[in-house]
């Protein structure tokens, strides 16, 4: 079975095809800056060269037609015939309290999904295109709908619940509703895999770290609480996104920089986190240069996000009872040793201990725990196109 993997941005449309036979990816690729200037698409066949094709590509239709394309050519494609596709996965944002898994596209799922744009308005309508996009031209193919917030559907009420008139959730559905999820639930089955035990009997901290940034703490295999909250402005603090604030200071910098309601979310999206703590880069590769030659501020950034994620890997062991594993995983949990190591010091209490040697690498599989931890502290990088695939192969079959 072939299934193909899509997750459309606003200007954007990335894919991976699948060969699930052993799950190896035959072609990946991005369609970038569709309806701007310069859009072209990148296309990579598994064991041959890449190419860059430059059009005019003016919507995702277009684009998705490229790609398709693409995946077909006598040339540099990997099929012979669209008809080798028995299924197409999509990644799709929000879906609100509506869905807890993933599902078939319906015409009952699409109004579920447009109803949602309210709670995703940046992510939910490029992602609606895409599928719009993908019926139109594979009409006959079935489609699966994969939400990055369904994994955290599982959280009780008490934690996803804000200090706000219950009204206010009936009414607009305001609460935590988490995102990554994709990414976390792979990690933590991942977790179960190496470490050899159910799933079911462990209690694992996932630490999602990249320019936007989210830690699970997931019992038995299920999210019971996540750091994001109702948008992903919530939680840590990230490249661009100043996390986890008192509301007044919203209202304070809104009287004192005569803000307006919209340039305060840009603010606090864009302009904050470790971007506006160091004034050097959100790219934290940037920011630990810096700290190296002894920038104050870059290192005063590096320093608060490894303590924020600290006290969110304490506060998820205790919400959880014990921790039986910490995961990094994203590109930050991937590729910095230095800031699994400044995390994971000073939570020897819960016996969390990392080996320097074996934490001394990047962007590979490995239990980077010394010999007498009692936590394991794996790094595993995160593959939430292979976990669409394998949920999309699941339900269509």
């Amino acid at each position: 079975m072939k299934i193909l993997v899509i997750n459309c941005g606003s200007s954007s449309l990335k894919y991976q095809l699948f060969d699930m036979k052993d799950e190896s990816v035959m072609a990946k690729g991005i369609v970038e800056r569709i309806k701007l200037d310069g859009s072209f698409l990148k296309h990579e066949p598994a064991g041959g060269d890449k190419v860059e094709i430059k059009a005019e590509i003016t919507d995702h239709q277009i684009a998705l037609k490229m790609v398709l394309e693409a995946l077909t050519h006598p040339e540099y494609g990997v099929i012979k015939d669209l008809s080798e596709i028995s299924a197409v996965g999509h990644r799709v944002v929000h879906a609100g309290e509506k869905f807890s898994g993933s599902v078939k596209i319906t015409e009952e799922v699409m109004d579920a999904l447009k109803e949602c744009i309210d709670l995703a308005p940046l992510h939910n309508p490029p992602n609606i295109m895409g599928i719009e996009a993908t019926k139109e031209l594979m009409p006959d193919v079935p489609m699966v709908g994969v939400f990055d917030t369904a994994f955290h559907q599982t959280m009780p009420e008490y934690a996803f619940l804000y200090g706000l008139p219950y009204e206010l959730y009936k009414k607009y559905g305001i609460r935590r509703y988490g995102f990554h999820g994709t990414s976390h639930k792979y990690v933590s089955l991942r977790a179960a895999a190496i470490l050899n035990r159910p799933i079911q009997e462990l209690k694992i901290v996932t630490c999602h770290l990249g320019n936007g940034s989210s830690i699970a703490a997931v019992k038995g295999g299920k999210s019971i609480d996540t750091s994001m909250g109702f948008t992903p402005l919530e939680g840590l603090v990230m490249g661009t996104r100043c996390g986890d604030i008192d509301p007044a200071i919203v209202f304070f910098i809104m009287e004192k920089e005569k803000m307006t309601a919209a340039e305060i979310n840009n603010f606090l999206n864009k302009k904050c986190g470790v971007l506006g703590i160091s004034n050097v880069s959100s790219d934290f590769r940037d920011i630990e240069e810096a700290a190296a030659r002894g920038n104050y501020r870059a290192q005063l950034a590096l320093d608060i996000f490894a303590y924020n994620v600290k006290k969110y890997i304490g506060a998820y062991a205790a919400a959880m009872g014990g921790i039986d594993a910490v995961v990094f995983t994203a590109g930050i949990g991937e590729n910095s040793s230095s800031m699994r190591k400044k995390i994971c010091d000073g939570l020897e209490f819960l016996g969390i201990k990392i080996d320097p040697e074996k934490n001394n690498t990047r962007g590979r599989e490995i239990d980077v725990s010394s010999e007498t931890a009692k936590v394991r502290v794996l790094v595993i990088p995160t593959n939430e196109e292979l976990m669409i695939a394998r949920e999309t192969m699941a339900l269509v079959k």
